[in-house]
């Protein structure tokens, strides 16, 4: 345990979803529950596209927008809303020792050059020859940085002005976990006083939704509620979304008279096979150690579930057997 001073506080959120920008239009949006789920911009697959929003608000510079893939584009913005929200946008004398902690996939295929190869790979005399040709010639300088989230803090640091300390994971869900894991471990141990973390998911993409579908994994043809999509055989509906937390420590926060939005205490994580009983084990051992910080009557479950089988299933047995614990999915 750590002292009060260095209590992880969260101070500023900034989030754009398929539900809204920003914690009253999501707060809303999840109360209603009403569902927003596409099934015509890529049929037979559903998605949950993102709310139009107005880049320039948060990414002044036309020339920073065009540099930007969509899913750079939809996490600098983001970033900047949670700076908004912390109170810290533009402050030079916070953000220069502002650390910044990034985890986001592997960034965006360039659809029309793949295209382009495969029409013409299978005429080509030397397949060989032509695609190491295509490869190099066609494929922008930057392709190689656009396939690590370093290019989505890098367009932070640069719109933002955030100029602490930087790291970067890959690899979706995992890779935003082990960030705000580190992100609290660096405030506890009195390595940064204040952190951005976060990242952002472009899901209206043939491609993502093409590596997806060779395991069978999107949701299909009509919508079905996450604790619900046994009935249809599981699946997903890929949602795009950004979203930042600025956490500080308790002490850096009350010197500045910010009122914290939440406390961050413990940041856990897990890994199974998929294999039956796999995700109830993991969730056991998970639960064991966060079950001790929990206040009888005073808590609820918000589940990250998919909708992908068995796995869902699975988690939501083991919920249900905890006994009236409030639960929502916000896949759904």
């Amino acid at each position: 345990m750590t002292d009060g001073s260095r209590q992880g506080w969260i101070t500023g959120v900034g989030i754009v979803s398929c539900l809204g920008e920003g914690l009253d239009a999501h707060w809303e949006a999840l109360t209603h529950g009403q569902p927003s789920a596409n099934a015509t911009m890529f049929p037979p697959y559903l998605v949950h596209p993102l709310v139009p929003i107005e880049l320039g608000k948060q990414i002044p510079r036309k020339s920073d927008q065009r540099q930007m893939n969509t899913w750079q584009k939809i996490g600098t913005y983001a970033a900047g809303l949670a700076l908004d929200s912390a109170g810290v946008k533009g402050d030079a004398e916070i953000l220069t020792r502002m650390d910044m902690i990034v985890g986001t996939g592997g960034g965006e295929r360039d659809i029309a050059v793949d295209s382009a190869i495969l029409s013409g790979i299978a005429k080509a005399d030397n397949p060989a020859a032509f695609l190491n040709e295509r490869m190099m010639n066609d494929l922008r300088p930057s392709l190689f940085l656009t396939q690590l989230p370093n290019l989505l803090a890098g367009n932070i640091s640069i719109v933002h002005g955030v100029t602490g300390s930087s790291r970067t994971f890959m690899g979706e869900e995992s890779a935003g976990i082990n960030a705000v894991q580190v992100g609290l471990a660096r405030i506890a141990s009195g390595q940064s006083d204040i952190v951005l973390v976060g990242g952002s998911h472009n899901c209206e993409r043939e491609d993502t939704l093409l590596l997806h579908e060779f395991g069978s994994f999107n949701l299909k043809r009509r919508w079905v509620p996450v604790w619900h999509r046994q009935s249809v055989g599981g699946g997903f509906a890929l949602g795009s979304l950004g979203a930042f937390l600025v956490i500080e420590a308790r002490s850096h926060a009350e010197a500045r008279g910010t009122v914290p939005l939440a406390t961050l205490s413990i940041v856990k994580a897990d890994r199974s096979d998929g294999k039956a009983g796999a995700v109830t084990s993991s969730l056991r051992r998970m639960w064991k150690e966060i079950e001790p910080l929990l206040k009888p009557g005073r808590f609820a479950v918000i589940s990250g579930a998919s909708g992908a089988e068995p796995s869902t299933t699975e988690e939501r047995k083991f919920i249900s057997e905890l006994c009236c614990i409030p639960v929502r999915a916000t896949g759904t």
